[in-house]
């Protein structure tokens, strides 16, 4: 069954200014500029401005996974604000049983080269994503830190260095070895 209208809707803060022009949402805090094209999706998305901004988001005539779509787009430009006003960490932890995993950071943050997995001889080199960096943690051994603004180049970055430590050709149960997220969130949040 068809929605004539379905709306949500989403407070933006004060110190974040949110454009949208033909379902580009450009979103502007004081952490950096987040650009998203979300042209794929037909829906209404506007700014109103009045004693607090809102973004309104509206689908006409939609099925229900149509529907499903307003809730998705609002979380994305949720996560935009968050990005640009906090930024998000991804904190990942090496875990093995005999051989130690070594993690070098290269390029001052924007590669790690993972050397002794499982004790092969292969060296593995992952990029960060743009706007990602990756830095060893201080406080805990064998934690790796990876922090930045958008939330999808920084989880796709820890899923890249998390794939790249599969196990292969040996029982997955026995051999849990690999690099393994362990905590993510807001920056902010874990101050």
């Amino acid at each position: 069954m068809r929605d004539v209208l379905k709306t949500e809707e989403l407070d933006i803060p004060e110190n974040v200014e949110v454009t949208i022009k033909s379902r580009v949402i450009v979103v502007v805090g004081p952490r950096g500029t987040l650009t998203k094209n979300v042209r794929h999706v037909n829906m209404d998305i506007q700014v109103v401005k009045g004693k607090t901004s809102k973004v309104n988001l509206a689908v006409w005539q939609g099925g229900r996974k149509h529907v499903a779509c307003l809730r998705t787009i609002r979380t994305l430009i949720n996560n935009m604000i968050i990005g640009v006003t906090q930024g998000f960490r991804y904190k990942m932890r090496a875990v093995y049983a005999h051989f130690p995993i070594n993690c070098i950071i290269q390029e001052s943050g924007k590669q790690v080269e993972i050397r002794n997995f499982l004790g092969e001889k292969t060296v593995r080199h992952v990029s960060m994503l743009n706007g990602v960096n990756i830095m060893e943690s201080a406080a805990q051994k064998d934690e790796l830190i990876l922090e930045g603004n958008d939330i999808d180049m920084v989880s796709q970055s820890a899923a890249s260095i998390q794939g790249i430590c599969r196990v292969r050709n040996k029982d997955i149960r026995k051999f849990l070895d690999g690099i393994y997220v362990s905590a993510k969130g807001p920056i902010s949040a874990e101050d």
